[in-house]
């Protein structure tokens, strides 16, 4: 980063000025330490959501929402998207840059043989009803690791973190395709190391003891796209609370834990699930224009879900590279008699020819796409998220990685805005 010139702020009530430094980084717009504030001006900053706010300084993700960027350690994800995988994107987000062929290799070797848990770990799912939500148990199950794992929490130990960051990387799938198992009542399927990271969650999902199961190679790929497309998305609620979660010197597996609850929460991770419950209230073809007048009518609450987006001003990078995968996907394993695909194509052109949402951008986004293909690939509603966090783990821990190397690294702690009772005395006789 560098010091281009300074801000200088001044108080008029008090005649105090501070000099503030502006730094600039790589891309993006320059920021404004403001550290000595309290110090020297004897107050704080005050930003709600920290909508104007950069916690930290990193190098793995950048976005430009404004022109609808996305890139994972410099690459744009549409190029990664097309020719890469999973995995190569995961060794990347964690080191850096790709890997070489052997790099690769022995990265694709190391996940593959730390995907199994440990059998005592099974018997956490026996204490979960079987309508217990997936996340509920994802986030109990993943919590506990650190008690079956105590050679790679120290955390300052950097061959610990990174021991710990490819066994959360490799168990997320089997841990998640663990909850399915439970809430269907078959018994959970071991992983098998002959198959991609894709193909064995779609096999540890879908496959039963009683027959062979085979993976289906569009799915796979389509399942493989949908994870890069997650995999990190900068400073949003999850990673930021696995981080915050990082700085008191939690283990790793706490703060993963930490960073799926926050992904829980349907105005994140949830927002998939949230765009095929809207599309069954609209139920019909037919009522694909009253609803489209109803998202334009702002004395209505109804709003599309799954179009538009916080941070991209212009249209989700992601959602172009998913939208084709989509289709191909819905082409050949959807259910041609199931309306909701019908629903779904059917408001997405409606969308994309209307100028109330050209005009504000209010695109389909990748929650839309990922949603429709997951529905496809027979992934009940209540795994979304799950598979969601399955993708980000690669994310948290790279990001985590990074603030624990991170030589400013201290505990996070926000200040706030008190407006609460002055003091007061406790009433004498009371």
């Amino acid at each position: 980063m560098e010091n281009e010139h300074h801000l200088t702020l001044t108080d008029p009530a008090t005649g105090k000025t501070l000099q503030l430094p502006v730094l600039t980084g790589t891309d993006g717009p320059p920021v404004v330490p403001i550290g000595n504030l309290y110090r020297a001006m004897g107050c704080f900053t005050y930003d709600p959501g920290f909508l104007a706010t950069a916690s930290c300084r990193s190098a793995v993700t950048y976005i430009d929402g404004e022109q609808g960027i996305l890139l994972y350690r410099g690459y744009p994800i549409e190029q990664l998207a097309e020719h890469s995988t999973f995995l190569e994107v995961a060794y990347l987000l964690m080191n850096g840059e790709l890997p070489t062929p052997t790099q690769f290799d022995e990265f694709t070797n190391l996940i593959s043989h730390h995907t199994i848990i440990n059998e005592s770990l099974k018997r956490f799912y026996d204490g979960f009803y079987h309508d217990a939500h997936p996340m509920a148990i994802m986030v109990g199950v993943v919590g506990s690791l650190s008690a079956f794992y105590h050679d790679s929490t120290d955390i300052h130990n950097p061959s610990h973190r990174v021991i710990a960051a490819h066994r959360m990387i490799a168990k997320m799938p089997t841990i998640a395709a663990a909850c399915y198992k439970h809430s269907v009542g078959e018994p959970s399927v071991y992983p098998r190391n002959s198959l991609s990271y894709a193909g064995n969650l779609l096999h540890m999902m879908f496959s039963v003891p009683s027959e062979e199961y085979e993976v289906d190679p569009v799915a796979e790929r389509a399942l493989d796209l949908i994870f890069m497309l997650h995999a990190d998305h900068e400073q949003n609620a999850s990673t930021s609370t696995v981080r915050l979660a990082g700085s008191s010197g939690a283990n790793p597996f706490a703060c993963i834990a930490s960073g799926i609850a926050a992904l829980w929460g349907p105005a994140h991770g949830g927002a998939n699930e949230a765009a095929l419950n809207m599309l069954a209230e609209i139920g019909d073809v037919k009522n694909v224009p009253r609803y489209i007048a109803r998202a334009k009518d702002r004395n209505d609450p109804f709003r599309l879900m799954g179009f538009g987006h916080r941070v991209y001003k212009n249209y989700d990078p992601r959602a172009r590279v998913i939208r084709a995968a989509c289709h191909e996907v819905l082409a050949k394993l959807g259910d041609t008699s199931d309306p909701l695909f019908e629903l779904a194509m059917a408001l997405e052109e409606a969308a994309l020819e209307d100028d109330y949402f050209i005009e504000r951008k209010l695109y389909p986004n990748v929650d839309f796409y990922s949603g429709l293909i997951y529905k496809a690939l027979g992934i009940p509603t209540n795994m979304f998220t799950v598979m969601f966090a399955i993708a980000r783990t690669v994310g948290w821990v790279a990001q985590w990685m990074e603030m624990i190397a991170e030589p400013e690294q201290r505990i996070g702690r926000p200040r706030q805005l008190y407006v609460g009772p002055a003091r007061r005395d406790y009433p004498a006789g009371r």
